[in-house]
């Protein structure tokens, strides 16, 4: 997380196309009073939600395949989330390792209950049969599924119990399944949004305990995607060039890995931090990265009218 700390802020002081706006950021502190609003985990019972192993195997799975609506109009989070809290619902081994190796994209959608192909449909399948967590003795090629019976005896909960409680420990590993690198005016930036946002679901399901008891929750930044750099736009933290202005706007697409891209997640990542700060210095509470972005994300996906970038990506 430092690397993601340390990379981010190295964008935002050579950013190009997005900038921070220190007055509206300082503001926004004061209108908070202290107290970030706390939004339940479960967004009124979309997840898959019990006490039990179960649920860690149902949030791997969402959390490879959460990446990408935008191209389909009517496909959002909740549509991934409850398709695959039904399908468990009917079938307590539909996320088996065994069945992750073999799901074909009609399977997948069946699964989903969802008519066309997704979008990046292939590259949803690729990560549930090709990509590895690596842990203990990597098997190069391997399928998710595969590596986790290996591993793991086919159980997403043994890779979270090799963490020993560390949010940061865990990230690490996941990061090998879900990387998010990016390269900005020659320099490499680390975001590692999706590998981050599993341990922060495990936090949330659990509520900080049993399988999301993790004693460095707080090194956990937030999870730059399409949402967060929307909202922090909405509410002048961020500012955009007339170029990426009139180009989102617009609802063109921004070229994956470019600068203005890298620029917006990176910025809202040091965005975020810079208030958490100000947060702490100025009201002398601790506050999570976690608890903000659920925060803005929950403002943003209840204003569905806001503009947002549009970039194909499986990382977000």
């Amino acid at each position: 997380m430092d690397e993601v700390r340390a990379t981010a802020g190295w964008v935002a002081s050579h950013a190009s196309h997005v900038s921070i706006d220190s007055a509206a950021l300082a503001k926004l502190v004061d209108e908070t009073q202290g107290s970030i609003p706390k939004v339940a985990w479960n967004f009124e019972g979309i997840h898959y939600s019990d006490d039990g192993p179960l649920t860690v195997q149902y949030l791997l799975v969402l959390d490879a395949l959460n990446f990408c609506f935008w191209p389909d109009k009517d496909l959002n989070y909740d549509h991934l989330a409850m398709g695959l809290r039904e399908a468990l619902e009917k079938d307590r081994s539909a996320l088996d390792a065994d069945r992750l190796q073999k799901y074909s994209g009609p399977q997948l959608r069946d699964l989903l209950k969802w008519p066309r192909p997704l979008p990046l449909e292939e590259e949803r399948l690729r990560l549930l049969h090709e990509v590895q967590i690596s842990v203990l003795p990597a098997f190069p090629g391997s399928h998710v599924g595969e590596v986790l019976e290996r591993s793991f005896g086919g159980k997403a909960v043994n890779l979270v119990k090799a963490c020993e409680k560390s949010a940061v420990k865990l990230v690490s590993l996941v990061a090998q399944q879900f990387p998010d690198h990016a390269v900005y005016k020659g320099h490499q930036i680390f975001l590692y949004k999706r590998a981050q946002i599993f341990a922060a679901d495990l936090w949330g399901a659990f509520k900080g305990q049993g399988y999301g008891d993790f004693r460095d929750i707080c090194i956990i930044t937030i999870f730059a995607d399409y949402i967060v750099p929307a909202v922090l736009r909405q509410l002048g933290v961020l500012k955009y060039s007339v170029d990426l202005s009139n180009a989102i706007d617009a609802k063109k697409e921004i070229t994956s890995g470019s600068e203005e891209e890298i620029e917006l997640r990176a910025c809202s990542v040091h965005a975020v931090e810079k208030m958490r700060e100000l947060l702490e210095l100025k009201f002398g509470k601790q506050v999570l990265s976690i608890d903000i972005d659920l925060w803005l994300w929950s403002f943003g996906i209840q204003t569905p009218s806001m503009p947002h970038h549009r970039t194909l990506s499986i990382y977000y």
